[in-house]
């Protein structure tokens, strides 16, 4: 992963780019069928940016 470019995202702007609704989105992750979130505070979860965009890219390759 080329750390320069890494970037964290919170839920807001995932359900902004996916479409999805928040319950969905988890119910995916507990499937493993998403990129799980990493922790970044107590109580804050943020998602990798590229993760993120290579799974809507598998998505869109798979339709």
């Amino acid at each position: 992963m080329n750390q320069q470019n890494t970037r964290l995202i919170r839920l807001p702007e995932v359900i902004d780019r996916t479409g999805y609704g928040k319950a969905w989105i988890y119910h995916l992750i507990n499937q493993n069928l998403f990129p799980a979130p990493i922790k970044i505070g107590a109580r804050a979860v943020a998602f990798i940016e590229s993760e993120i965009e290579n799974w809507i890219l598998e998505k869109i390759g798979n339709s």
